[in-house]
């Protein structure tokens, strides 16, 4: 057998794609099988709905990135929903492995990654790039969000809402105010886990029908938060429109199932400016 040739780096684009800052936070749910399998069979044939104890997994994950360029800087958001699955022919080696120990980083094949179904994302040429380069299917969204912040909330409170956007005429982006789905979490007191499962394994399917496989490497450790039925109060997925795609597949792969556990990370600060204070410019003050 010969080797596979690499897929090519679509013009304007360069890779390694750096992020200068990186925000974001999934929610996973463990569901109902069948599903998941149906839905993975239509967007991506050659690949398995990953097995944790009978049940499969469904990954939302939102993310607030910045990059810099040599003409500037850019700043997208994105939200994905995605299925954890391995390619097909490569079931045997896959690790026995539960949600937890997956969620932490023990499958050192990176053989579970992400199979995308839906990508929503407000920057024009990050829709372009992820269509182009990874096969991503990729659509235009627009996002109200809060979230914790050195310059404000720090509490763990994340909220995201996720609405209709076109692309225009110019590649510029045009925004629709109703709703798609949105994506709340307190995460204030729930225990958290240090960890590190990157390179994250991202899955793509291209219009001729080829898989490949793009990872995508965090170089810090995030948070894991390990979720029970308790918790579907703090956590919960709603959608507002099941007359979109997303929202359909939504209701169709999750439900009313609770969710299994959160993830964080979010870039340290590189820089702080400080308080200022007055100068003294005058005579002495007396008293």
């Amino acid at each position: 057998m010969s080797p596979a040739p690499l897929p090519p780096v679509a013009e304007p684009f360069q890779l390694p794609f750096h992020y200068g800052a990186l925000h974001m936070i999934g929610v996973d749910y463990l569901v109902d099988p069948e599903p998941v399998r149906a839905t993975l069979a239509k967007h991506h044939p050659a690949l398995a709905a990953a097995d944790f104890a009978g049940r499969a997994l469904v990954s939302l994950n939102y993310q607030l990135y910045f990059a810099q360029y040599a003409f500037g800087g850019g700043i997208t958001q994105e939200i994905e929903i995605n299925i954890i699955a391995h390619p097909a022919d490569a079931g045997d080696r896959v690790p026995d492995v539960t949600y937890a120990q997956y969620a932490q980083g023990w499958d050192q094949t990176r053989l579970l990654g992400i199979a995308r179904i839906h990508v929503l994302c407000d920057n024009p040429l990050a829709i372009d790039a992820g269509r182009r380069l990874y096969a991503e299917p990729k659509h235009p969204g627009w996002f109200e969000v809060h979230m914790p912040s050195p310059n404000g909330d720090t509490a763990g409170r994340w909220n995201v809402l996720c609405k209709h956007a076109e692309t225009a005429a110019g590649d510029t982006l045009e925004r629709r105010d109703t709703d798609v789905f949105s994506l709340t979490a307190d995460l204030a007191g729930l225990p958290a886990t240090p960890v590190n499962n990157t390179p994250i394994t991202g899955y793509g399917t291209t219009d001729e029908g080829r898989a490949l496989a793009g990872p995508m490497v965090i170089h810090q450790p995030g948070h894991w938060h390990p979720l029970d039925t308790s918790d579907t109060e703090r956590v919960r997925v709603t959608v507002h429109d099941e007359t979109t795609e997303a929202g359909q597949d939504l209701v169709r792969l999750i439900g009313e199932a609770s969710p299994s556990g959160a993830w964080t990370y979010q870039s340290a600060p590189v820089a702080a400016h400080q308080r200022p204070y007055y100068l003294r410019t005058g005579p002495a003050e007396v008293g």
